[in-house]
């Protein structure tokens, strides 16, 4: 079973528009002459019910009077009863609100249930019925929901979907005993209730005891096929589904149902092959994972046990155009404050980032203050003529962090570096563009081809692709593959590899569903190493080709492969939220279903499930730590100070960040990063293998300190630090602390002597400007700092 996605607490929640303004954020809402709940400007509830209490005469055999059955039919809802509309009814009649064990928590309004707002992304999870109704012929009765109705409208699906209701007579809430027993009357009385509303279905027609309870599902999906990506309805609900053969009379509410047919298995096959219909998302899960097995044998379902299951809950993802939704995309905010230059794709911006302290300590601030002076890098790249100018460009504004670590590069080589990292990401923006290609196979073959037809061709560019400066670079692409044509034969031999194993390599995961991860422990490697361990061998090679590097480091190929999957693990960690949100998640399910009690990845965003999900999130970080004695070797065998400190950055970030999301329940609310103090501070020691060995050490020793006698994997977590710490020991002492305090103390007087120097040189000796607010202020930091140092 595919596990449903979700993000909701689950948890009865009344009034979830008083704690968020959608008419000011979402503008589509409009309130109602009394104001008391704002009212789609569509005035049409999902399914308007009024007081049926009349059902209360038809007994448990499903036999009513005649009587009683014409008096329930003419006080059955026509759209207006006792002048009360259809959204009057949504506020009235509430849903039976359950948590994923199907437990009744409580109950809330159908207009809250329905609602994927922040707050509640997922809706309030709630119980409703599917109806499968059979004529004598074997033929399903099939439904058109009316175009009028808010959600879902317009769309094909089963004979009759709705829901159990709270507060009716007779009861509609099955017990667990019910449940057990696989009677369920109460979502059979709910089900007589609407086959009449709907279709006009005479009770008489469908006795309860007709009836066949099979099984629960449980899934969600945003309504984002008719009312677009940023849609505040959906259904979050587990389902129960019941068939029954029966001859019956229609008579249809234009305000429920826009058409009925009667179909065969084929003529379904048929109507579902037609790109102008469009189904409910619950029909088609339900459809592709049992129908044709229970249709087939429809006697042997109705009749015998043989298809019942009565102890689980199947739990399902909804198709992918089912999964955005406004309250996804707002999940802690929505993200709107982004201006055009900060758009990137995906679920980037969607989901919030934890602010951190610009630094931690006097250390901190000192290495943040050195590189706002005096800048962190030498730059190195000849500026020869208006495309690799461009390329300089686009790559400050698509990767801040790696535009440094480049462009310090020798000069042999820089260019080089430079434009295998713009081929590659203009490769990664066409993979991760998951609304550009109508059909999955154009994606694929552009992948494949990408390094023939993008890097060949120079007038190749393409529109549409991506968003903000990714967008930009694939538009104006041709500026990249001149420059590419202008390097060495050798290294165009290189990127043209590289680009071409990766491209087929992403292209074997573009038709898989990833919105619950990849599967195994072995696809999730073999993912990392497509998108980043092919990067660590190609950068080998080039750093041996423009002669700066030894010829046998390109023979590195495990080592080099390490490197890359220990930076791709660490964002794919760190990333849980905006991937998930973004619907192509990377945690294995291998890993992370010994963890989930739902069996679905999106529990771990949830408060109650915090426990499991930090128990998953450490597993995997001990997985990715295994490759740290790699990348350290990795390391020790570069000789060329550029290349080491380009190699080594990434490196010292990716385990500073794995000791900041280990055990840190914040990695399921939003993004997690590190101080810039820190990270500056580790830019200035990346120069040295002993600079490398010394933060290696602390951060496994960060992380050995915070391991939970709790976790699963308290005990591995603990030997794998302290390996880390026995590799990098010995080097790590020998960085010195005296020398850092020395080098902090001249930091800090140098840029003060020369301030005050030019101060004076600029005013003839002037002493005036000397007592300013900048001097002055600029006189107690350096005091302080001193001062910080030494006592």
């Amino acid at each position: 079973n595919v596990p449903v996605r979700s993000t909701t607490t689950h948890k009865p929640f009344r009034g979830a528009w008083s704690l968020w303004n959608e008419q000011e954020h979402l503008d589509i809402e409009m309130e109602s002459p009394d104001k008391k709940a704002p009212v789609s400007s569509n005035s049409t509830a999902p399914d308007g019910e009024g007081d049926l209490s009349k059902l209360k005469k038809i007994s448990s055999v499903g036999k009513a009077p005649k009587e009683d059955v014409m008096e329930l039919k003419n006080h059955a809802w026509g759209g207006v009863a006792d002048g009360a509309s259809q959204t009057d009814f949504m506020y009235k009649d509430e849903c039976i609100v359950v948590d994923e064990d199907d437990v009744v928590t409580g109950h809330d309004t159908k207009w809250n249930c329905h609602r994927f707002v922040p707050g509640q992304p997922r809706g309030v999870l709630h119980r409703a019925f599917s109806v499968f109704l059979f004529n004598s012929k074997g033929q399903l009765l099939l439904q058109q929901r009316a175009k009028d109705k808010i959600t879902f409208p317009g769309v094909w699906t089963n004979t009759c979907c709705s829901h159990p209701l709270y507060g009716q007579e007779p009861s509609e809430l099955d017990t667990p005993e019910e449940i057990k027993a696989g009677s369920c009357m109460g979502a059979k009385r709910a089900a007589v209730r609407k086959l009449l509303h709907e279709l006009g279905i005479d009770p008489a027609q469908v006795p309860l005891n007709k009836f066949k309870f099979l099984t629960r599902l449980h899934y969600y999906a945003s309504d984002a096929v008719t009312h677009g990506p940023n849609t505040v309805w959906g259904e979050h609900e587990i389902d129960y589904i019941l068939f029954i053969q029966a001859e019956v009379d229609l008579k249809p509410n234009p305000e429920e149902v826009e058409d009925v047919k009667y179909v065969t298995m084929a003529e379904l096959d048929q109507m579902l092959a037609d790109p102008d219909l469009l189904w409910s998302p619950w029909f088609r899960i339900i459809k592709e994972r049992w129908l044709v097995g229970w249709w087939k044998s429809l006697k042997a379902t109705l009749t015998t046990d043989k298809a019942v299951d009565v102890q689980g809950i199947h739990r399902f993802d909804p198709p992918p155009q089912h999964r955005c939704c406004a309250g996804v995309s707002g999940i802690l905010e929505d993200g709107s404050g982004n201006s055009e230059k900060d758009v990137k794709q995906g679920a980037y911006g969607k989901v919030p980032i934890h602010p951190v302290r610009l630094a931690g300590s006097v250390g901190e601030f000192s290495a943040a203050l050195q590189l706002k002076l005096f800048g962190g890098m030498q730059k190195n790249l000849k500026v020869a003529n208006e495309d690799v100018e461009f390329c300089q460009d686009m790559l400050n504004k698509v990767s801040r962090s790696f535009a440094a670590v480049i462009l310090q590069l020798p000069e042999e080589m820089c260019l080089d570096i430079l434009v295998f990292y713009l081929v590659l990401r203009g490769l990664d923006t066409v993979e991760d563009d998951m609304t550009a290609f109508k059909d999955p196979k154009e994606k694929e073959a552009l992948l494949v081809n990408f390094h023939k037809q993008a890097l060949l061709d120079t007038n190749w560019r393409m529109d549409g692709v991506g968003e903000g400066d990714e967008a930009v670079l694939l538009q104006r692409f041709p500026h990249v593959s001149k420059t590419f044509a202008s390097l060495p034969a050798q290294s165009r031999e290189v990127i043209a590899d590289i680009t071409r194993r990766m491209g087929a390599g992403m292209a074997e995961f573009v038709g898989k569903d990833l919105g619950q991860g990849t599967t195994t422990t072995v696809e999730y490697n073999r993912y990392c190493h497509f998108v980043a361990g092919m990067i660590g061998e190609g950068l080998s090679r080039l750093f041996s080709a423009t002669g700066k590097e030894s010829e046998s480091l390109a023979l590195q190929v495990e080592l080099a492969n390490s490197m890359g999957l220990f930076l791709q693990k660490t964002n794919i960690i760190r990333d849980y939220l905006e991937d998930y949100v973004d619907g192509r998640a990377f945690w294995p399910q291998e890993v992370w279903k010994k963890y989930s009690k739902t069996g679905q990845l999106g529990e771990f965003a949830l408060p109650h499930f915090r426990q499991n999900a930090l128990n998953c999130l450490n597993h995997l970080v001990l997985d990715a730590l295994d490759h740290v004695e790699d990348c350290l070797k990795y390391l020790s065998l570069l000789r060329n100070p550029e290349v080491f400190r380009f190699c080594a950055i990434p490196q010292i970030m990716a385990i500073a960040t794995m000791a900041e999301v280990y055990n840190n329940e914040k990695v399921f609310t939003g993004v997690v990063k590190i101080r810039k103090g820190l990270a500056a501070q580790l830019i200035l020691d990346s120069s040295s293998i002993e600079g490398v060995h010394k933060w290696f050490y602390a951060f496994a020793q960060v992380i050995k300190a915070k391991v939970s006698e709790q976790d699963a994997n308290a005990k591995k977590t603990v030997e794998s630090c302290e390996r880390i710490m026995d590799l990098t020991a010995d080097k790590a002492k020998t960085h010195g602390v005296t020398g850092n305090k020395m080098m902090l103390v001249g930091l800090l007087v140098l840029p003060a002597l020369g301030y005050v120097v030019s101060t004076l040189q600029k005013n003839s000796w002037n002493p005036e400007p000397l007592m300013t607010g900048e001097m002055a202020l600029c006189g107690i930091f350096l005091s302080y700092m001193v001062a910080s140092v030494f006592l």
